[in-house]
């Protein structure tokens, strides 16, 4: 089993409340979570409407597959006209064989 985690930092555009940045995150959120079975949460700058930072926890059974996945999730976050990847930081954990 492979797991890795991304911190992925948004830039919310074309929004002037935290309702609609609400709006757009969930949106990011549910197409990563419907597409890619990850599980993703909001987990910093939650009072920021321009900005958001979700964790996205991924599950693989190779590595390779794994990293297919890591880049197919960055693709879709960059193909998004509402949001600017700012940047993401990847963990990985350890797990025995």
């Amino acid at each position: 089993m492979h797991v890795a985690a991304l911190r992925v930092e948004l830039r919310i555009r074309g929004v002037r409340s935290l309702k609609e940045k609400r709006h757009t995150v969930k949106s990011v959120i549910a197409q990563l979570t419907t597409t890619f079975g990850a599980a993703v949460s909001e987990v910093a700058d939650q009072e920021k409407w321009q900005k958001a930072t979700l964790g996205v926890a991924l599950v693989a059974p190779q590595h390779g597959h794994l990293t297919r996945v890591m880049h197919a999730v960055e693709r879709a976050l960059q193909g998004r006209d509402d949001v600017e990847v700012l940047r993401i930081d990847t963990s990985f954990l350890e797990t025995p064989s």
